[in-house]
């Protein structure tokens, strides 16, 4: 096996991923600890040498990717997303990309990458995002047509609720998220319009009730569509590593089949010779 391959696989093996895992979970707490001036004031230098031998691991292993795999390395967003995020935390500390220095939290996020539970979740979510949309767009809908009534009908007393489409639609997104929506806005206006809970009512069993259950939905029914091509994938690696074994068994029984009728010819001549070893020796 070449070298490339050999490191490549070593750097992708299990025990090297849980060491890489654990640095990311040292440094995540690192990186919360040297937010606390006190704990800096005492261990700051500590602090900062555990996050500079973090960022060397980061380096090291992204280096040996770079080198196992080349331009391969690019085809995985993945790979681009970790090669970005140790990137950032090798801007340096002054100039006009100093503001960057702030995203080497990002670090933490390689955790996703790196274990293969959460990276499922998160691809998902992006695979859900089509259908994500197309809710989306169905609720900004609705937002549109009840501020618009919602301006129209409250809009006279109570301007800073509903004076305006924008202001009308955070209020209603406000009541959406059930936010002190009872005491703090509906009750008010009831005060005004009796018959408000006419309106309010309907828009929270639509929004909140059954739009944001759609989003789940979407949400749930992609991951269970990716988790059955995954078993359906596994199925059909099995099943084709078991037809392979089937047909070396076959090629195994024809080969000690062919072995069987060669001893039993080769059985089958001495016996005609010996026969006729002992008829000469009978007729002399």
């Amino acid at each position: 096996m070449p070298s490339r391959e050999r490191i490549g696989a070593w750097i992708e093996s299990g025990p090297v991923q849980r060491v890489i895992i654990a640095v990311i979970i040292v440094n995540a707490v690192t990186l919360g600890l040297e937010t606390s001036d006190f704990l800096m004031a005492q261990w700051g230098g500590v602090l900062k040498a555990l996050d500079r031998t973090a960022l060397a691991v980061f380096v090291v292993e992204i280096g040996l990717k770079l080198y196992a795999f080349g331009l391969r390395f690019f085809r995985s967003a993945w790979n681009l997303f970790d090669f970005t995020v140790v990137a950032i935390a090798l801007v340096p500390a002054s100039g006009p990309l100093a503001v960057l220095r702030a995203l080497r939290v990002l670090r933490v996020l390689r955790l996703v990458s790196t274990v293969p539970r959460l990276r499922f979740v998160v691809e998902a979510l992006l695979a859900a995002v089509p259908g994500i949309a197309s809710i989306a767009g169905l609720m900004l809908l609705l937002f549109y047509v009840f501020a618009v009534m919602s301006t129209s009908l409250f809009g006279e007393r109570f301007p800073e609720w509903f004076g305006s489409i924008g202001a009308s639609m955070y209020t209603l997104f406000q009541i959406m998220t059930l936010e002190s929506w009872s005491m703090g806005i509906v009750r008010p206006v009831m005060e005004a319009y009796p018959a408000a809970w006419a309106f309010f009512v309907p828009f929270i069993l639509i929004a909140t009730f059954t739009m944001l259950n759609l989003f789940i939905g979407i949400i749930v029914d992609t991951m269970q569509t990716m988790h059955e091509a995954d078993h359906a994938a596994d199925r059909r690696e099995m099943e084709g590593a078991m037809h392979a074994d089937a047909d070396r068994l076959l090629a195994e029984i024809r080969g000690l089949q062919r072995e069987v009728a060669g001893l039993r010819a080769e059985l089958h001549g001495a016996g005609k010779v010996g026969d006729s070893a002992s008829e000469d020796g009978t007729s002399l």
